[in-house]
């Protein structure tokens, strides 16, 4: 199914924006494994709307309420559900999208792939707050993860043309997360600049996933990129993934990509990391290093041209409603937490 993810560990998202409510199903969770609530509530936070300048004003309390797969703090072997209500929500800002599509957006393949009767509140079951169980089961799968010595973190690599620092490990802000707090500043002002002038700007976010050992992964079509890849383009407005060096290798000899290989205390190690901790689709024990771009946000309340679906006329399209203006800041825990999903599916699978 088109809402499911994962091998070992099966992970499905349901609801919809405006509807009651959304949630998510982990089934293929070890069974007394502890979770930490809080713990999750706080990565929940990161990608809450409603706090800042640079995003939507919209603001739901985003606490999960467990259904199953609990006893007292620990997993039973039962699948974890979650749901969460919305309580936060505007349908009649939506009302004209009924019939005429943003540019840009799901609204218009949504009405054809459905025969019209696609939920359009919100972006329906295409909306970002989709990604909210998502990270609930990330939340989760990081604890997991960290028990077996694997951490993932990730920072916003840039917004605009404002870059930051290359991503090493080093520690990140969680409330706009970057390397550099210069960099913070330059792109929040980025961002004020296109919502002020009611448009929005995109942005790319760096992960890396430390800790993996090598062999992990199977080559051809459940190799290790091509399974993170299917996670990323899962979070709306995700429009490309390139791993290490990406697309610059394309302009690199092979004799300054390749990596050479060292011993390092009886392990096999790379002196730099082109490939992004992957070979032949299969970890190699270094660092996993990738990047996510994101479109700017289609939701604008510059006036767009557009069609009315119903009538057949071109139109002029005002768009209503609560959106932000870069979802980028709010992406990075959602890069985490699908990254965290795939990568603990791949652990459970074993060399």
């Amino acid at each position: 199914m088109s809402s499911s993810l994962g091998n070992k560990l099966k992970v499905q998202l349901f609801g919809q924006s405006h509807s009651h409510g959304l949630g998510v199903v982990m089934d293929g969770l070890p069974a007394g494994e502890k979770i930490d609530l809080g713990s999750v509530n706080d990565f929940l936070r990161r990608r809450m709307g409603g706090r800042n300048t640079y995003s939507t004003k919209r603001a739901e309390p985003d606490v999960p309420k467990i259904l199953s797969g609990l006893v007292g703090d620990k997993t039973c072997g039962a699948p974890l559900c979650a749901i969460f209500e919305n309580t936060n929500t505007r349908g009649s800002d939506y009302d004209e999208l009924h019939s005429v599509p943003r540019p840009s957006h799901a609204d218009y393949t949504a009405f054809v792939k459905h025969s019209g009767h696609n939920d359009v509140s919100g972006g329906g079951h295409f909306s970002g707050r989709l990604t909210l169980p998502l990270c609930f089961a990330g939340a989760v799968c990081l604890q997991l993860l960290e028990r077996r010595g694997i951490t993932i973190d990730a920072h916003i690599h840039s917004i605009g043309d404002v870059l930051d620092e290359p991503f090493n490990g080093f520690p990140v802000s969680h409330d706009f997360p970057t390397v550099n707090g210069d960099a913070t500043d330059k792109m929040i002002r980025v961002i004020e600049a296109a919502a002020a002038e009611g448009d929005s700007v995109g942005g790319i976010v760096e992960c890396g996933v430390w800790g993996l050992p090598a062999g992990l992964g199977e080559p051809i079509f459940d190799n290790i990129e091509s399974r993170l890849a299917y996670g990323m383009f899962a979070i709306p407005a995700v429009k490309g993934v390139e791993f290490g060096a990406g697309f610059e290798a394309a302009r690199m000899r092979g004799s300054k990509y390749n990596d050479p290989f060292y011993m390092d205390q009886g392990k096999v190690r790379t002196k730099t990391n082109n490939s992004g901790g992957i070979l032949g689709g299969i970890s190699n024990g270094m660092p996993i290093i990738f990047r996510t771009a994101f479109k700017p946000t289609p939701s604008i309340s510059v006036p767009q041209e557009s069609v009315n679906l119903v009538t057949g006329q071109d139109v002029t399209l005002n768009v209503k409603g609560r959106h932000d203006p870069c979802i980028v800041p709010r992406a990075v825990p959602c890069v985490i937490a699908a990254t965290a999903v795939i990568i603990f599916d791949i652990a459970l699978e074993g060399v």
